[in-house]
């Protein structure tokens, strides 16, 4: 079944994060075939392990396979949604997040960082992930009976890639470092590759 897997993700030999980072890309087709519960329980351990301010751990994973659960979960009105057999609803709880002095709540971020985390892990395993955060926030707190300090913060759809997008390469068009990065300052704009 592996040589289902889209071509260009089975044939990287993961060697330095660079390559995997770039193999990784939004799926928006997938195949009709189940996640593992290895594969599964890898992704989700490589999100646990994954750092955030003050080692709060702010986080909570919703994993759901269940279809009926999923069709109710359909704000996205994109077909896709529905054929990834899992969703990983990655939840904040705003009452353990880390606030900085200023009471910036980095609940948020870490829930991004989690969410990479997992994102890069589905994509070492073959497998292909969709972040969205265009959902219906309220009707997905209802359906998943999330308590009310704990807010759904992203939506990760999680299955075997099906068949690539024909513009794939658009999620490598990326900002030139020296329209990015500064040296010491904002106005230290003249880096250069090394």
């Amino acid at each position: 079944m592996d040589h289902l897997i889209s071509s260009s993700i089975n044939n990287l030999s993961m060697n330095n994060f660079l390559e995997l980072a770039k193999a990784r890309y939004s799926v928006r087709n997938y195949l009709d075939r189940q996640v593992e519960e290895d594969k599964l329980n890898y992704v989700v351990e490589c999100g646990r392990i994954a750092p955030s301010a003050a080692n709060f751990q702010p986080w909570h994973i919703i994993v759901i396979r269940e279809l009926e659960i999923r069709r109710r979960m359909v704000t996205y009105p994109r077909p896709f949604f529905l054929e990834a057999p899992v969703i990983l609803v990655i939840c904040g709880d705003h009452n353990l997040g880390w606030k900085r002095r200023d009471g910036k709540d980095h609940t948020d971020i870490d829930a991004a960082i989690i969410t990479d985390h997992m994102t890069l892990a589905a994509t070492e395993q073959g497998l292909g992930t969709c972040w969205i955060c265009n959902f219906d926030a309220v009707q997905c707190r209802e359906i998943l009976q999330l308590p009310a300090n704990i807010e759904p913060i992203v939506c990760l759809t999680l299955g075997y890639p099906g068949k690539e997008p024909d513009d794939r390469a658009r999620h490598l068009v990326r900002k030139e470092m020296k329209e990015i990065i500064h040296l010491e300052n904002w106005g230290g704009n003249n880096f250069q590759e090394i």
